[in-house]
């Protein structure tokens, strides 16, 4: 809904979504009633986006893609943008950098990662949260995720390690059936060639030996070959860059993964928790 604090609150890519727009709509020598002719949309929105009252929507920049982008490419790149600015704020850095990355190791402890989640886990996970949302915000926030899975097909793939906590696949989220539908989800994306799937039993530290303690982490590697370390706890978030410390991240993995089963071993596991009987 168009309002005086949207146009206060605007991102800074959807300010420069208005400028832009309406920048190319005065050199085509186009009223607002006629460029929303061309967008399928009343005279209304396009003065609502172009003030930042109602900020451009993901389907509006596509047509504007298609009215005014001359194949600059630029709308779709705010597209981009705008899509990651509508992400929690602590998370929108690392998205980013998750999309572009080479390789990933990632260790899941308390819940499944949000890329392996299905969209009704990521429902029931998002929506029961605190403090809680609206269910609006809730399906945005689901969609969202589910968007970023696209990183799976992407072309170069990149190389994707997850180990995931066995408490997590005993951790019933949204009911037995969403789980149930989130373990087999699990399978089919251990058999993804890019995708490596672990589990840390429950029984790994009875040797006294025990490094998943600290919680669940994130390493990327970068385009330029840059080895970062992304941490969320309690919806805080923490990039870290040094290499001193990432080595020592690094390591931890490592170690973690030592304890862990094989990949078969972890497959087996998971479909017998899902019921699977071959």
């Amino acid at each position: 809904m168009a309002s005086a604090e949207n146009k206060e609150s605007a991102s800074p890519t959807a300010r420069m979504v208005a400028e832009v727009a309406r920048t190319m709509r005065v050199q085509r020598g186009w009223t607002q009633e006629q460029e929303g002719q061309e967008l399928g949309c009343s005279a209304a929105a396009v003065s609502a986006m172009e003030t930042c009252a109602q900020p451009a929507s993901d389907a509006m920049l596509v047509e504007l893609a298609r009215v005014l982008g001359n194949g600059t490419g630029i709308f779709m790149t705010a597209r981009r943008y705008m899509r990651m600015e509508r992400l929690p704020e602590q998370f929108q850095d690392y998205a980013l950098l998750e999309q572009a990355a080479l390789s990933l190791q990632l260790f899941a402890s308390n819940v499944i990662h949000g890329l392996f989640q299905t969209e009704a886990y990521a429902r029931a996970l998002i929506g029961g949260g605190y403090p809680p949302l609206s269910d609006e915000r809730v399906e945005e926030l689901v969609q969202l995720r589910m968007e970023r899975t696209a990183l799976f097909g992407r072309d170069p793939l990149p190389m994707i390690e997850i180990i995931i906590d066995e408490s997590v696949l005993h951790r019933v989220i949204g009911g037995e059936e969403v789980m149930r539908e989130q373990l087999l989800h699990l399978v089919e994306c251990a058999r993804r060639r890019n995708v490596t799937l672990l589990v840390l039993p429950l029984d790994a530290g009875k040797y006294g030996e025990y490094d998943g303690g600290r919680g669940s982490m994130s390493l990327l590697e970068t385009p330029a070959h840059e080895h970062l370390v992304y941490l969320e706890p309690q919806d805080e978030s923490l990039l870290i860059s040094d290499p001193a410390k990432v080595s020592i991240y690094a390591q931890r993995y490592a170690k973690i993964r030592s304890q862990a089963l094989g990949p078969r071993e972890s497959l087996d596991l998971i479909k017998r928790l899902a019921g699977v009987v071959e």
